[in-house]
């Protein structure tokens, strides 16, 4: 039997995308038009979904992609960018390398260097062309609805006394969306990266985020005394909060502001009636971060990217030359937040 047809289609605009999304169970807010418009918005990411089924037809499958234009890394589709996980939605395994296949032929025609999928459980089939890229480890909180049984997981000495250790502090809890509690939250990543010698995500881009996704992102704040000391954002979609971002103070990392924003957060995921907390994901070798999800009873599951071509050189681009690094510990806030604002566009 011949390869079936191809189609494609704009998911900001053909509404059946949504749709799709509100009845598939492997649909994650990294698939949702707010989250491909501020990639657009932001990035200058253009966004497409190929599938099997022409136009005007119910969906029942498509792969969300964005293409990715860098003259210093290639042109490329990602399927998602700047996302841990996105699942190709498709019914069943015939389907799915249906799409793959399709995929891989549209990516030759349209003079793409490769494609990248970043599945959260399926394997493409060798017989589509993909491969193996690169792994990481993904992690997920399974929730109950009983808060206590829930915290009674977490490790004692460090998660549940630096909760603890909060409340003696009297931090201050503060969440929503305005332009105070993105700044508080910016400065603390900017200090966050400097720390860890890498760029900072542009500041449009949370705002693009909160514009596109509105109630779904909440910025977290806990400050001691007027200082903000810790921040996090988190991303809401049916029944999964996902821990997207965080930074804090060092100057303050004794006081738990980070561990009672965690623990907020789930409290209120609780409370919604979520099933589980995305803690997204980590590097196979960084077994420091891997550990620190472990603590909040975070399950491992390893998480695999495939490419077309399979494994192409230079797939995935690291912020690890020494001289780059250094510019990135010791640069002024405004050079470092520069220095996002240009890079980010070429990564994806």
């Amino acid at each position: 039997m011949g390869r079936l047809p191809a189609y494609t289609l704009n998911p900001l605009l053909d509404t059946r995308w949504l749709e799709l999304l509100n009845r598939h169970p492997s649909a994650s807010v990294f698939h949702t038009p707010g989250w491909l418009r501020a990639l657009k918005r932001t990035y200058g990411f253009e966004p497409v979904v190929v599938t099997t089924y022409p136009p005007k037809a119910e969906l029942t499958n498509g792969v969300a992609l964005c293409q990715v234009n860098s003259v210093l890394t290639g042109s490329r589709w990602v399927s998602m960018p700047f996302s841990d996980h996105c699942e190709p939605l498709a019914g069943n395994a015939a389907e799915l390398d249906e799409l793959m296949d399709s995929i891989a032929h549209l990516r030759v025609s349209s003079g793409y260097k490769y494609a990248e999928l970043r599945p959260l459980s399926v394997s493409p089939a060798a017989c589509t062309g993909f491969g193996v890229s690169t792994r990481f480890f993904k992690h997920k909180l399974v929730l109950t609805h009983n808060p206590a049984e829930v915290f009674g997981r977490f490790s004692k000495d460090s998660v549940q006394r630096k909760i603890h250790r909060a409340e003696r502090e009297h931090l201050r809890y503060q969440e929503g969306r305005s332009k105070e509690l993105v700044d508080a939250f910016y400065r603390l990543l900017l200090m966050t990266r400097r720390r860890h010698q890498l760029p900072p995500q542009p500041l449009a881009w949370f705002h693009e985020l909160i514009d596109a996704l509105g109630s779904s992102v909440k910025v977290r704040v806990a400050f001691k005394n007027r200082e903000a000391i810790a921040s996090i954002v988190t991303l809401q979609f049916k029944d999964t909060m996902v821990y997207k971002y965080g930074c804090s103070d060092a100057r303050y990392q004794n006081l738990g502001g980070m561990p009672m924003l965690l623990w907020k957060t789930i409290e209120e995921a609780i409370g919604s009636g979520l099933t589980e907390v995305d803690f997204g994901r980590s590097d196979i070798d960084n077994e420091g971060l891997a550990v620190f999800k472990d603590r909040w009873s975070a399950t491992r599951s390893l998480l695999t990217y495939w490419t077309n071509p399979s494994a192409p050189p230079g797939t995935r681009w690291k912020w690890n030359g020494k001289l780059a690094r250094r510019a990135f510990a010791y640069a002024p806030d405004r050079l470092l937040a520069l220095s996002g604002r240009l890079l980010y566009k070429h990564v994806g």
